[in-house]
């Protein structure tokens, strides 16, 4: 397999041919599996990494991993596809890697939404927010403004038209830069801004943008605080209605051995965690504190904040979002987080900004900022200077400024892989971090000429409890450790249950400091045991297990000697 490069995107055949590869060269660490089809027929593909000499990652706690469910945030396929490139060159080089895949197991899916993308990455792109699925209507609406590249050159930038009562105006110091006119100001030059497209239906005065036929969002598809249309745009019209949806879902439920997960979106440069639509008071305090210490974790790690999306990263101070991928942690207890990769903000020495709301208002001199540091570092690339265009509906119109694709809602090539390169050590600690069930004790004791006791005791030597987290615990999806015997011919079992739940272990996540006035009354609930009495002959073997679908699962087979 030739070297990846990470300094560029990839359409959907690269991908799938990239990912293939990683299984072909990689058996001993890495599979493949389609989980489900695209709206229009393409497969999403997960990669299940683990080292398969140590157990199947089914019987493993895992880690998930996901990107580009929205069309146009293709950083997020890189940022996966770095970590799959670093989970298999690392292994037996790096400690945590080679920890992590001998005892864990990451499943990673690198495109949610194969469809949109390759609408995003086309040579005549056209963008959606996420499926290409018309919704939630079949017909196109007659009039208005089709954002897409009018004239040819690859890119969908902004078009300028000339109107004394236009909101924008050149910026005082860099008269290429349009910014809004002061709220009492007259006699300037001034202009209307709007997307670059095609206008059906022109009247020679109204212009408005067409909502895209287009309009599911398959990042509020998801079940929890899922909310019709009136309330959520692009929710669907039911929870996993859409099939990328619908197969991550499945898979996620399926595969209860998943502690938690890391979405990857762009752009704001912050690390997101729950809740969506309710204040951290609203949590379980054990929950809480553990999303604090990742966040904690990960801002040292990547330089990112880390913040609530509730409190912190809301699109209006009366409105929440439903139905996005914080379902993992809402229904299922697993820890989530979002990534949103890339801040030309932060690169252009904006350092403190209020995220959503900087894009609603900011002093024009943030303008200015992103404007040189564009014209410093990115030759060009974020704002394109304007030109004369003869537009076939609306006619003598300028296109040009803020290339948003390639310079904000991705990073540029030149910076990518810097970028994508800050998350996975991250993603290997958070997966360190789950309960791992491991064999403490199993023996026999002869007590009696054709009787034994049979005893198994087993620890979670993980940081977090067996179940995980509190939340998955009030919402009732884990079942403690099962405990199973399994009788030879010929041994009689004779006290003691064939199967039994012997309850949840605890972690060391949530225990006190050195220097606390609480004493730890528990000292060893981390561990469980578990007897039976068995009557068979010398030389029977016993075997024995202990499962958990978050802490994983123990083997071991007992001879009576």
């Amino acid at each position: 397999m030739p070297a990846i490069r990470f300094d560029r995107f990839v359409r959907y055949a690269e991908l799938t041919a990239i990912v293939h590869a990683f299984a072909a060269e990689h058996p001993e660490l890495v599979s493949l599996e389609s989980i489900g089809k695209s709206h229009e027929g393409r497969d999403i593909w997960v990669v299940s990494a683990t080292n398969r000499a140590t157990g199947a990652a089914i019987d493993k706690p895992a880690f998930w991993v996901d990107g580009n469910i929205h069309s146009t945030e293709v950083a997020a396929s890189v940022a996966n596809l770095y970590f799959l490139n670093e989970l298999v060159t690392e292994y037996g080089k790096d400690a945590d890697i080679t920890r992590a895949l001998d005892t864990r197991a990451f499943y990673i899916c690198p495109r949610i939404n194969p469809d949109g993308a390759e609408w995003a990455l086309a040579d005549r792109p056209k963008w959606v927010r996420s499926s290409t699925r018309a919704y939630p209507y079949d017909e196109e609406p007659i009039e208005g403004l089709t954002v897409e590249d009018v004239d040819g050159d690859g890119r969908i930038l902004q078009m300028r038209i000339a109107d004394p009562n236009g909101l924008w105006k050149s910026h005082p110091q860099e008269s290429r830069l349009m910014v809004r006119r002061d709220p009492t100001e007259v006699g300037g030059t001034y202009y209307r801004i709007l997307p670059e497209g095609r206008f059906e239906g022109f009247d020679g005065f109204t212009l408005k943008v067409k909502k895209t036929l287009q309009g599911i969002d398959l990042n509020r598809n998801f079940p929890a605080n899922w909310r019709q249309e009136y309330e959520q745009l692009g929710a669907g019209p039911f929870p996993t209605s859409e099939p990328e949806v619908r197969a991550v879902a499945e898979f996620i439920t399926t595969h209860p051995n998943i502690s938690g997960g890391v979405a990857f979106h762009t752009w704001s440069g912050v690390l997101l965690r729950p809740f969506d639509h309710l204040p951290d008071t609203e949590m379980h305090a054990e929950d809480l504190w553990h999303f604090q210490k990742v966040g904690a974790k990960g801002t040292e790690i990547t330089g990112y904040p880390n913040i609530s999306v509730y409190h912190e990263f809301r699109y209006h101070p009366k409105q929440v979002i439903g139905g996005a991928f914080d379902w993992i942690y809402d229904h299922l207890g697993m820890f989530s987080w979002v990534v949103e990769i890339w801040s030309p903000m932060r690169e252009a020495g904006i350092d403190k900004y209020l995220y959503i709301d900087w894009f609603r208002d900011h002093p024009i001199d943030d303008d200015l900022k992103v404007f040189r540091w564009n014209e410093a570092k990115l030759g060009g690339m974020a704002h394109v200077d304007w030109k004369a265009f003869d537009h076939p509906d609306l006619g003598a119109v300028e296109i040009g400024g803020w290339n948003r694709f390639h310079a904000f809602g991705n990073p540029p090539p030149q910076f990518l892989e810097r970028e994508v390169a800050r998350f996975p050590k991250w993603l290997v600690w958070q997966a360190l971090l789950s309960p791992k069930l491991e064999l403490l004790v199993a023996e026999a004791d002869a007590i009696g000429e054709d009787t034994w006791r049979i005893r198994l005791v087993v620890q979670n030597t993980g940081w977090l409890p067996s179940y995980v987290s509190k939340r998955a615990l009030e919402r009732k999806v884990v079942r403690g450790v099962i405990a199973e015997i399994a009788l030879p011919p010929g041994v009689e079992l004779i006290s003691g249950k064939r199967r039994e739940d012997i309850g949840q272990l605890e972690g060391k996540a949530y225990k006190h400091t050195g220097i606390s006035f609480w004493p730890d009354y528990h000292v060893t609930d981390d561990r469980a045991k578990i007897e039976w009495v068995v009557r068979g002959r010398t030389g029977d073997r016993i075997a024995v297990m202990a499962r958990h679908e978050r802490a994983g699962t123990v083997r071991t087979e007992i001879k009576l000697t």
